[in-house]
Order: C-alpha cells, then sequence, then structure tokens
C-alpha cells in the first residue's frame, strides 16, 4: 500500500508566503479568496524588503528548514518576479551562512494554465532539486468545469482542457506530485469518478476535501457518504490502494480525542508568516483582505517595521480546547475534524480566533461512516489474501489539506 506521507521537513519548516498576485484566469465558485484583483502585485522592493527583514532577523526564526511559499491569485502569473525572489534568496542565504542554506523549498500550487510556457519551464528547470509544484485539477471533465471557470469569458468557460494538457509534462518532471480537490456542494455526485479519473491520469495521490465555509444544504452528508463508499468499493475492488492514495481515507480519523494529550492547534496561523504586495505581515494568508468576507484583516507587522510579537500572540496560545465547544470536544469521533483558524475568524460572531466554525460537522462524520467502511472491508480483503501484514509496513499517513 502506497506511503503518502510526503510532508517535506514535516514540522520543523517554517512555511513563508509571498502573495505576490491577487489576480488570476479562473474565477473558481468555491474559492475563499473574495478579493481577487488585476491591481494588487507585489512589486521587487517590497518582496526585497520581506527578505531583508526575515534572514536578517534569523535568531526568530529558528526552525531547521523553511518553505518559500508563492500563491495568488494564480502565481504563475509573476513568473519574472518569482524567479527574481528565488535568485535572491539563494543568493543571500549563501552568503549570510544562513541555517536556511540548502535547507529550503520553493513550493507552488497552480492552476496549471501556464505550466508549460518558457518562463515557468526555464524557472522550474534552474530550481528542480528544490522545488514542490502541484497543479490543482478537481477531477472528470464535468466536475473540475462546474467550479473552476474562466473569469470574464461571456457564457461559462471550463478550464478543464488548459489544465490537463499540461499533466504528462507536469509528472514527467515530479513523478510523485499530488493534486489538491476541492469538494463543495454541488459536486458532491462527482466525487468517486473524479478520484478514479485522476488515477488514470498517472497522478497518484489525491488531496481532497470539503470547504469549510457553510455552504452545505440539507442532506449533502448523506450523498457525501454514498459517493465515499462508492469510491471506497472501487478503490478495494480495483487494487488501487496498491499504488493509489486518497486523503479522504486514513487509518487516523474518527476517534475520540484526550484533550490533555492531544490538544494542539489544528492549524499553523501564527506558525506561519505571509506577506503581501503592501508590506504587510499576517499569520496567515486568510486573515489577508483579499481572504475575508466580514472581517477586517489582523497585520501582525510590515516589512519596515518587522513583526509585532503582542499581535502574534494570541495565535501562539491557540490549541483545540481552547476555540471548540463542549460538543466537538467530548466528540466520539473527533480525530481528524479539521478547521481553518481564518474562517474560525470570518465566520465568528465577535472579532475574535478563539471561536471554532463548525459548519463541516456532518460531513466529517459522514467520512468517518464511510472510512470506517472503507478500512473495515479493505482489512478482511487483506487478511483473506494475506496481504494485511504487508499493508501494516506501508499503510497511508494522510490527512486532509487546508485551505
Amino acid at each position: 500500500m502506497k506511503n503518502t506521507d510526503k510532508t517535506w521537513q514535516g514540522g520543523i519548516a517554517k512555511n513563508i508566503t509571498f502573495i505576490v498576485t491577487k489576480d488570476c484566469q479562473l474565477a473558481c465558485k468555491y474559492c475563499y479568496l473574495v478579493g481577487k484583483n488585476e491591481k494588487e502585485r507585489m512589486s521587487w522592493e517590497t518582496a526585497k524588503a520581506a527578505i531583508d527583514y526575515i534572514l536578517g532577523h534569523e535568531a526568530d526564526f529558528p526552525e531547521a528548514s523553511v518553505v518559500w511559499d508563492f500563491i495568488g491569485g494564480e502565481p504563475f502569473l509573476e513568473i519574472d518576479l518569482i524567479d527574481r525572489i528565488c535568485d535572491y534568496l539563494k543568493t543571500e542565504m549563501f552568503r549570510l551562512r544562513h541555517h536556511w542554506f540548502d535547507s529550503y523549498r520553493f513550493s507552488f500550487s497552480t492552476n496549471g494554465i501556464n505550466y508549460h510556457t518558457p518562463a515557468v519551464q526555464a524557472f522550474i528547470k534552474k530550481n528542480i532539486s528544490h522545488l514542490s509544484v502541484g497543479i490543482t485539477i478537481d477531477g472528470t471533465r464535468q466536475k473540475h468545469d462546474l467550479n473552476r471557470i474562466w473569469k470574464g469569458a461571456g457564457p461559462e468557460r471550463g478550464s478543464y482542457d488548459d489544465v490537463v494538457r499540461n499533466i504528462p509534462l507536469w509528472l514527467e518532471q515530479f513523478p510523485g506530485g499530488g493534486t489538491k480537490v476541492t469538494i463543495s456542494s454541488a459536486d458532491i455526485p462527482y466525487i468517486c469518478e473524479s478520484v478514479l479519473h485522476l488515477y488514470s491520469l498517472g497522478i497518484h495521490e489525491v488531496n481532497i476535501n470539503v470547504v469549510f465555509e457553510d455552504v452545505w444544504a440539507d442532506g449533502d452528508d448523506k450523498r457525501f457518504e454514498d459517493q465515499l463508499m462508492q469510491l471506497a468499493d472501487a478503490i478495494i475492488d480495483g487494487g488501487y490502494y496498491r499504488d493509489y492514495a486518497c486523503s479522504f481515507f486514513s487509518e487516523h480519523i474518527g476517534k475520540p480525542l484526550d484533550p490533555k494529550l492531544e490538544n494542539q492547534n489544528w492549524c499553523g496561523a501564527g506558525k506561519m508568516l505571509s506577506v503581501d504586495a503592501a508590506g504587510n505581515f499576517y499569520p496567515c494568508t486568510r486573515f489577508a483582505a483579499y481572504s475575508l468576507r466580514e472581517k477586517q484583516p489582523i497585520i501582525i507587522g510590515n516589512v519596515h517595521d518587522g513583526i509585532d510579537k503582542n499581535k502574534l500572540r494570541p495565535f501562539l496560545t491557540l490549541d483545540r480546547t481552547t476555540q471548540s465547544l463542549r460538543e466537538c470536544i467530548d466528540c466520539e469521533v473527533a480525530s481528524g475534524c479539521a478547521w481553518c483558524q481564518g474562517e474560525n475568524y470570518d465566520a465568528a460572531d465577535t472579532p475574535t480566533v478563539y471561536q471554532r466554525a463548525t459548519a463541516i460537522c456532518l460531513m466529517h462524520k459522514a467520512r468517518v461512516r464511510a472510512n470506517n467502511y472503507y478500512w473495515n472491508r479493505l482489512f478482511r480483503k487483506l487478511e483473506l489474501e494475506g496481504e494485511r501484514e504487508e499493508c501494516e509496513k506501508n499503510k497511508p499517513n494522510v490527512e486532509p489539506q487546508i485551505c
């Protein structure tokens, strides 16, 4: 059974995000970025000031490794700026003898449309040994084009063909590449066939999660469970479990938690750092203005004045019990139930980060029921075929992706 726990330097890497643009070619219907626009683009001067501050305060960033993350909008729209940023990062980390030198990754989640262009390909070839790139493709043409549509194209025009043409090149360069799939209410009926379709494209790791926003209709949880049960049968009957993974199925979910032993915060807000085109620092990109529907952004500093540690302190005190209802703490299937700190803040009754949003509660419980079915059926099959011991050695450790 394929092991897909591929988080680079998981637990010891600092994640630092450059919001290089708020523009995108697409207008995905489920996108949490409600304030995308063509005007807010990061300048070289802002990017350089951010790098100089971060690398110049090495003691404040003691993590052994770093992930330099680039997002938008669509980050590859600013490939020339990104190339200059990465060149500067490499030379400065070397010049300063920084402890992150040669312990870093450049990370991208892209819509894949510009992946084949000469500028993007030149950047990839230059940085391939320190690079991770994920292309977002939602599944079948029908599911993908339901939400991932071109911006300002008059009648809705899906982007499936524009993305799928670049999948072979991407997998050639990143053979272990995984894709990120998002589920909203409208596309529940296409989950099973979409995961199988992604497998057929050669994608072995499908990281898939439901949106955290309150978009769910009555009965969605039952429809969701039905799709996951069909997917479980298809994966087991087709033998996909040997070489493919889907993050919906994990042995590490659906159990009660002891808050004294397992009280960590799910989200990394506060331990991460984001910087936008204006040079403002945020505890996570979800606290920037273009990510928020109802609340004001939470700015913890800027590239000129640095980070205000008092503004950062509330995020560092967050844990499961400080923000969860008693119902959540005592829930019999609490493990694996995720949350997004930015959505908690945006959906809260007051401007607080200590109120956990629970819109996915029924969806998580449906996932747990299907997950139990999957593992019970799989292990019965493996026992009958004598594969149980081998599976135990290599079982996956995949949790749902955030944002």
